[in-house]
């Protein structure tokens, strides 16, 4: 038995006293109904249905699975999750966010965010098949025609149908240019798709009767590579331009992966045979349209490595307290007792505060980048709305890298603090470390973000992003320079902020000179820059737990956790920032043929 609590006291303080969110959707159209009050209703809803219907789906989800019918295409899902699915529509929750013509009740993306963290922590496998359908209704609603938002985007927003993205294929990867899955016109203005795709989650499942496959192929004419791609909406059951739904398309799961994790999110190979599909975009665009809808997903899977930890955390903080094991080193801290619980003992405290530090901080990080998403959707200044934009791309990567990297580091630990106990399933510890390692391969790897935070984000892209969060890092320690009470982590803060400003020109200058120490540097640079990040937000967490109206041993714990952060966790940019200056030499030195 492993309970879930949604952790509403520190998201509000999140939302509220740390990022101010009420305040700043009052400025922005659109957001103004989000005040304090619907913001903790909506919190507290979202966080009796992640405790109520699906955390307890989440580990007989995983012990069932999915299962495929080879002779009708189909899959059944775990019991209980498409009756949770039912509830999720029923209840309003899968059109939170969209905008309020399609359907949608138009609330800010943050809110959303909150709602996901508190839906993955509960049940990380049944929270993917909602994670698709937003991402494939954010890129109709940014790239699809007016007949296209009208015939499909409503249905996504209302739930009766779901949506998938259909990118990788057999012989491919991450390496996009070389797909050959294939686009003909026909003569009614669709077009015929034919290819197999794979590792497609929710491909097929038994929610809903149609799903929407947003497929990347290639037009006859198309340029080689990355450049001749277009994107075609593939809907299961085919779909006019007046919205009538008609015969089975040529587009069935072919069959399922059977996976490490995430047992409860089904995983299609897809083939596509003459199937009716859709432009969406402009013929050879649709890399560019695709990433609005992977962009969105990046941030969301950063929010699965936040759920997973924060589940992981309480579990593993709750058998500290109850097990008993030996003594504290200083005595009998419960003579009482035949022994001390395990949270006596210093290296237990030490994983318990590493995951308490990347939950509440990797909260922050989350909130803070969706926040900025709201500004620049919403925004009427162009400066500020510019200046989020900036700051939303530069920080998606760190989002995403980071924290399904910690989440990895953090359920081990929770694994860890079980003992024997945590390798045995009945305890369910052991399937948040399996879920979490799925977080850093989909949706980009720790290595792709890596190469799109250095190689784009700040070199190709001048670190504008960078340059804002710098600034504003700067402009928070300027501000607190005076105050004792955080003369702690001011002083650290500012020094780590200009490393990493003088580091990245460094970097700029090594790469000028050998493009290789790009791919060298990248994957240190992205934890480099991540525990920077932290770091900010845990000195703002504190000032913010000082002026807010919460309890002395509220403020001290947020005290206490972020001067572990700084003490334990952010040193490590040390190791990072030697092991990028040592070059990409000691990579690439070695022959092919010396490895082995």
């Amino acid at each position: 038995m492993n309970p879930y609590s949604a952790p509403l006291a520190d998201l509000r303080f999140a939302l509220h006293d740390v990022l101010g969110a009420d305040e700043v959707y009052a400025r922005l159209p659109g957001c103004a109904a989000a005040g304090r009050d619907v913001i903790d209703a909506v919190l507290e809803e979202a966080g009796k249905f992640a405790e109520q219907v699906l955390a307890p789906l989440n580990q007989s989800g995983d012990a069932e699975g999915c299962s495929f019918d080879a002779a009708s295409h189909s899959v059944r899902t775990p019991k209980g999750f498409k009756e949770a699915f039912t509830q999720y529509v029923d209840s309003g929750w899968i059109g939170l966010t969209a905008e309020e013509r399609f359907g949608g009740q138009g609330l800010p993306e943050t809110l959303g965010a909150a709602l996901k963290e508190m839906i993955d922590a509960a049940n990380l496998s049944w929270g993917n098949y909602p994670m698709l359908s937003h991402g494939a209704a954010s890129a109709l609603e940014h790239h699809g025609e007016d007949w296209q938002r009208e015939v499909f985007l409503r249905p996504l927003v209302a739930g009766r149908w779901t949506g998938t993205m259909c990118l990788t294929e057999p012989h491919c990867g991450t390496d996009l240019g070389l797909l050959k899955t294939r686009a003909e016109a026909a003569a009614d203005g669709s077009y015929r798709i034919t290819g197999t795709k794979i590792f497609i989650t929710a491909g097929e499942h038994d929610f809903v009767d149609n799903i929407l496959h947003l497929v990347l192929a290639r037009l006859p004419d198309a340029p080689a590579g990355v450049k001749g791609i277009s994107l075609f909406l593939v809907p299961k059951f085919k779909v006019g331009k007046d919205g009538q739904v008609g015969a089975r398309n040529g587009a069935a799961c072919g069959s399922i992966e059977h996976k490490m994790g995430i047992h409860g999110s089904v995983t299609c190979v897809m083939n596509f045979d003459d199937a009716q599909g859709w432009l969406v975009g402009q013929p050879n665009k649709g890399l560019a349209a695709m990433f609005t809808m992977m962009n969105t997903a990046r941030l969301a899977v950063g929010l699965q490595g936040l759920g997973l930890i924060e589940r992981a955390y309480q579990n593993a903080l709750r058998y500290a307290r109850e097990r008993l094991q030996m003594r504290a080193l200083s005595g009998a801290r419960f003579p009482d007792k035949p022994a001390d619980p395990l949270i006596v003992h210093g290296d237990v405290r030490r994983m318990l505060l590493t995951q308490k530090a990347f939950a509440e901080g990797g909260r922050l990080l989350g909130l803070y980048a969706y926040l900025q998403e709201d500004i620049r959707k919403h925004g009427t200044d162009a400066a500020e709305r510019e200046r989020a934009e900036a700051l939303v791309s530069f920080l998606t990567p760190i989002v995403k890298g980071l924290l399904t990297e910690a989440a990895i580091e953090c359920t081990y630990e929770a694994l860890q603090i079980f003992g024997g106990h945590g390798f045995i399933v009945e305890n369910g510890m052991e399937q948040y470390a399996r879920d979490a390692r799925i977080t850093t391969l989909y949706e980009g790897t720790t290595q792709i973000q890596a190469n799109d935070l250095l190689g784009r984000k700040v070199l190709q892209l001048k670190g504008v992003g960078l340059r804002h969060f710098l600034d504003e890092i700067g402009a928070f320690c300027k501000t607190h320079a005076a105050d004792a009470q955080l003369a702690e982590f001011i002083g650290p803060l500012g020094k780590a902020a200009g490393d990493w400003g003088a580091l990245s020109l460094e970097l700029g200058q090594r790469a000028a000179a050998n493009i290789e120490e790009v791919g060298a540097a990248a994957w240190d640079y992205l934890h480099y820059s991540g525990y920077i990040a932290l770091a900010y937000l845990w000195a703002r967490s504190v000032a913010a737990a000082a002026a807010s109206a919460h309890g002395s041993d509220f403020k001290q714990a947020k005290r206490l956790t972020a001067r572990f952060y700084y003490a334990r966790i952010l040193p490590r940019i040390h190791t990072h920032a030697a092991s990028i200056r040592s070059g990409a030499a000691v990579l690439h030195d070695m022959s092919d043929a010396q490895f082995g």
